[in-house]
């Protein structure tokens, strides 16, 4: 359970985080800078298991991983959103941000309601409004990848063999 922050439509990475700050991939370094520009109070108050819910094509703009590894940093628990970049998609699965997509939940849920999230059935509670909403669930292999850490250290302990079978 946590707290939502909300964001617009087509929101891209420059504004998840700026270029300047792309000199590193430590998630950390990179969290303290995320959202500076159009949300800068994001940052310093997030807390872990807080949602980010956003708008039509979240994440476009440049192909960086940079900007899912900036939100993964701060702790967010997931994002919510009607719809992705293609490439920001790809990129937050590899790097294991969960990601999920519900045009209800995004649409409803406002700035500040406590969102409770089953990344595993898709459910999401909007606590503060009593609403609920049905995303499709993330498949089982990138619930795994997203508790592993990502897809790199997914791979390390799992025999890609026996995964192509």
């Amino acid at each position: 359970m946590g707290k939502a922050w909300t964001f617009g439509e087509n929101m891209n990475t420059d504004e998840i985080i700026p270029g300047r700050y792309n000199i590193t991939i430590d998630p950390l370094e990179l969290a303290r800078n995320v959202f500076c520009e159009v949300k800068p109070e994001y940052a310093p108050n997030v807390k872990p298991g807080d949602v980010i819910v956003g708008g039509q094509n979240f994440g476009c703009g440049s192909s960086r991983e940079h900007a899912p590894i900036a939100i993964k940093g701060s702790q967010a628990k997931c994002i919510i959103a009607p719809s992705y970049a293609r490439i920001f998609f790809r990129n937050a699965i590899n790097i294991g941000l969960p990601i999920m997509e519900c045009p209800d939940a995004a649409a409803d849920i406002t700035e500040g309601d406590e969102i409770d999230v089953d990344l595993a059935t898709g459910q999401i509670r909007n606590l503060t409004n009593g609403h609920s909403y049905q995303a499709n669930p993330l498949p089982t292999f990138v619930i795994k990848i997203a508790e592993a850490g990502g897809i790199v250290n997914f791979l390390k302990n799992h025999d890609i063999q026996e995964l192509m079978k």
